[in-house]
């Protein structure tokens, strides 16, 4: 007999989010796990199910602790409520009795002595490719990307929660905007918040809001995400970030939705999508303790890959197009070297590495396009690299070469990253306060002279 109180399985959910176009939506269904029938699958498909021993329930059980017709699954707003309906001997959820709640991934409901499990998996959701080249500011005209355009026009016209994953650079952010003006909350507001960005004893603020006085500093209320979102989307950027002691709040206002500003005891509604992203394998960070394993479940309703830039090579001449907005030749009017270096390179950081060489070779050759080495200052060093003077002594050549990799780091990483000094220290794992100071301690930054509001 299985034991009831196993956790719902993660296994297919990480096979099935690496298949296909790297698009997923949650099946979810009822297992009798103690019962007349271990092992019976009840799928639940968006529908009312209602559970008893009657001929005309929608999943019989012939067991005589078991009412007529004892509860009821239904979905509500992106979400399950169990109901009881009046039964005998009454519906349990997870051990504690209830008259209607809503489950989550796991959960546990006892009717008299059968007990199911609430199950969710991924399943693989494949349709035509789009006609389309473009999803909002998502360009592409390779199979991968019309096969994603297709999914998320259709999921932009429902109320889903959507996860996207994919590496930095791939475009998470336009494709969170797209979701927004192209679905039914395109009039209410789009909020952003970078997890990653806001310091940690800032982020519960940032998010719930607080009221004056909540805490030291706190000299005025002020309102969070979730109430700045009400009536549009809300998109969690960099999810991975997001401290593991508040996840269960967020959790909380995302199935119950409502929050607490911070320092009040008020409940208020919630009434915003969710669209979430994470440039991390949040599996992972599930399977390492770093990550909640029923927010996760909760925000990949419906789960998009974006492919990273290498993935689709055939769209970079799209792409370069699109930078160029008409200047200088177009790529087909390349050299086929030229051309050759643009579709071979590795693009690290995708799409915006690739506009940011389109940006820096018209600017480096004005009414052209650079070509060689200059376009891409990564693979030009990539031929030497960082090379030691084994003539010094030990402790010297080693200051030296720690150096030469302190500057060639800092170098590329301000080349290629976003958000400013702020998006460069999360990029590369490090406080802004030590990435000034290496900044400066390499002639990369003037002392002194650093942005208004970043340091």
């Amino acid at each position: 007999m299985t034991d009831p109180s196993a956790p719902a399985p993660l296994a297919t959910q990480a096979l099935l989010l690496e298949q296909g176009p790297g698009l997923t939506e949650q099946r979810c269904s009822l297992v009798e796990v103690r019962g007349p029938e271990p092992g019976k699958v009840c799928p639940l498909g968006g529908r009312r199910v209602v559970v008893g021993k009657s001929p005309e329930a929608d999943l019989v059980v012939a067991d005589l602790t078991v009412s007529r017709n004892h509860f009821e699954v239904l979905p509500e707003g992106g979400r399950y409520l169990v109901r009881d309906l009046g039964s005998t001997n009454g519906t349990s959820l997870d051990g504690a009795r209830v008259r209607e709640a809503y489950l989550r991934p796991g959960a546990l409901i006892q009717a008299g002595e059968v007990v199911f499990r609430f199950q969710t998996e991924a399943e693989a959701v494949r349709v035509e490719p789009s006609a389309r080249e473009s999803f909002g500011g998502l360009l592409g005209r390779s199979v991968r990307m019309r096969e994603i355009f297709a999914l998320l026009e259709r999921v932009a016209a429902s109320d889903a929660t959507v996860l996207l994953l994919g590496p930095t650079g791939t475009g998470k952010g336009a494709a969170a905007a797209a979701l927004h003006s192209q679905g039914a909350r395109a009039g209410g507001p789009f909020v952003v918040v970078d997890c990653g960005a806001v310091a940690r004893n800032l982020i519960e603020s940032e998010l719930f809001g607080h009221v004056k006085g909540a805490f030291t500093g706190a000299v005025a209320q002020r309102r969070g995400a979730l109430e700045e979102s009400r009536g549009g989307t809300l998109f969690l950027d960099e999810l991975d970030d997001l401290p593991l002691d508040l996840q269960p709040k967020l959790l909380r206002a995302i199935e119950e939705r409502v929050f607490v500003r911070l320092g009040a005891n008020q409940a208020m509604p919630f009434d915003a999508r969710v669209v979430g992203a994470s440039k991390k394998d949040l599996r992972l960070e599930v399977a390492a303790g770093r990550f909640r394993e029923d927010l996760f479940y909760r925000l990949s309703v419906v789960a998009v890959r974006l492919p990273s830039l290498r993935e689709r090579p055939e769209d970079i001449p799209l792409l370069f197009e699109h930078f160029r907005q008409g200047r200088g030749p177009a790529f087909a009017e390349l050299d086929e070297a030229t051309r050759r270096r643009w579709l071979e390179h590795a693009w690290p950081g995708n799409v915006r590495e690739l506009r940011n060489a389109v940006e820096r070779s018209l600017a480096l050759s004005g009414d052209g396009l650079a070509s060689g080495l200059l376009l891409f200052p990564e693979a030009a060093r990539a031929g030497t690299g960082l090379q030691a003077d084994y003539h010094l002594p030990f402790k010297e050549a080693k200051e030296r070469l720690l150096e030469a990799f302190e500057r060639e780091y800092l170098e590329r990483l301000l080349a290629r990253a976003s958000g400013g000094i702020a998006g460069a220290a999360r990029e590369a794992g490090i406080d802004r306060k030590h990435l000034y100071s290496l900044l400066e301690k390499h002639g990369l930054w003037a002392s002194g002279k650093r942005p208004a509001g970043q340091d």
